[in-house]
């Protein structure tokens, strides 16, 4: 793959199965992580901070598996446009239009 994507391609590319699992089990923690760190109740310290760690082992696992793409598929999104298109329609100004 020798073409470079942007962070537009990479959003509207579709994610490969394998990742989107890896966004969904990395979102499961960093919301289990959430409810460790912010409990109402009083917890012990090593509570705490293990519920920060998965806030952020979660949230990058989520974050880095939402721009992995497939690189032998089409941009193409569901209402038909390809990515370029898309990008010409940000880069133009006119975002509102999608």
């Amino acid at each position: 793959m020798d073409k470079k994507l942007t962070v537009l391609d990479r959003v509207t590319l579709p994610t490969p199965r394998f990742f989107r699992k890896v966004r969904t089990i990395g979102a499961a923690l960093a919301a289990v992580g959430s409810i460790l760190a912010t409990a109402p109740v009083a917890l012990p310290a090593v509570v705490v901070a293990l519920g920060g760690y998965l806030v952020l082992a979660g949230s990058v696992a989520a974050a880095v598996s939402s721009v992995a793409v497939d690189p032998d598929t089409t941009p193409v999104q569901v209402d038909g446009r390809t990515a370029a298109e898309v990008r010409e329609i940000v880069e133009r100004g006119d975002a509102a239009s999608l």
